[in-house]
């Protein structure tokens, strides 16, 4: 007999959610932008591959080029949205996400993302997803994931406590940014596994959503 996949249960009262690695596979995309960023750089593009994932560039570059006026990074960072803005060749939806988001329909749920509004347009559009009515995205903050305070504009955008919300993420950046908001963590896709996130789905195919129409609560039930 085939053992059955260990399931999560997790209540709360609304939803935020990363794009990138988490709705949106972007990866191709971002390979090619930071590599070729890299190899301007001197730097090894393996090595800064495990830097970018859930950041805003200019965080990016500051890890990595750590005595570069901020000035450089804040200029040469609007450059690469640009550019990213314009390559959506290779971005794909994650596995179960378009369903995801339709079972999401009126209820409580927002994007929470390092992109600014057009890169994040360009992506959710290029993966054929519709972009949640609530949105914070790069131009709503003053710091980078994995500063919570997208995380905390989220939740205050919906309306709850950030207790009562389960984010969606799959980078370092991004799932320390949640926790440090005081949320629980679905953690998705490979990236998130070693991370230690409250549940991890290997995609969205893993993730089914309830809602009990009497309390308004949203009962989430993941499949390792």
């Amino acid at each position: 007999m085939q053992a059955t996949a260990p399931e999560t249960v997790l209540t709360c009262r609304a939803l935020v959610l990363d794009m990138d690695g988490t709705l949106v596979n972007s990866d191709a995309v971002v390979e090619r932008v930071w590599r070729a960023w890299a190899v301007r750089h001197g730097l090894d593009g393996d090595a800064i591959m495990g830097v970018v994932h859930g950041r805003q560039g200019y965080a990016t570059m500051a890890a990595l080029l750590p005595d570069r006026p901020m000035a450089e990074n804040y200029a040469e960072n609007a450059r690469m949205l640009a550019e990213e803005t314009a390559d959506t060749e290779g971005i794909v939806p994650v596995p179960g996400a378009p369903a995801f988001l339709a079972s999401l329909t009126g209820l409580p749920h927002a994007l929470v993302t390092s992109a600014d509004t057009a890169l994040a347009a360009a992506r959710m559009g290029a993966a054929e997803l519709a972009l949640p009515p609530v949105r914070v995205t790069a131009e709503d903050v003053s710091a980078s994931k994995p500063d919570p305070e997208g995380f905390l504009k989220g939740a205050a955008e919906l309306g709850f406590a950030p207790a009562d919300c389960v984010a969606f993420e799959d980078s370092d950046a991004g799932i320390a940014a949640a926790r440090a908001a005081g949320m629980r963590v679905v953690g998705v896709g490979p990236r998130a596994a070693a991370l230690a996130p409250t549940a991890h789905a290997r995609d969205l195919t893993a993730v089914a959503v309830e809602r009990d129409a009497t309390t308004g609560h949203i009962t989430l039930r993941v499949t390792a």
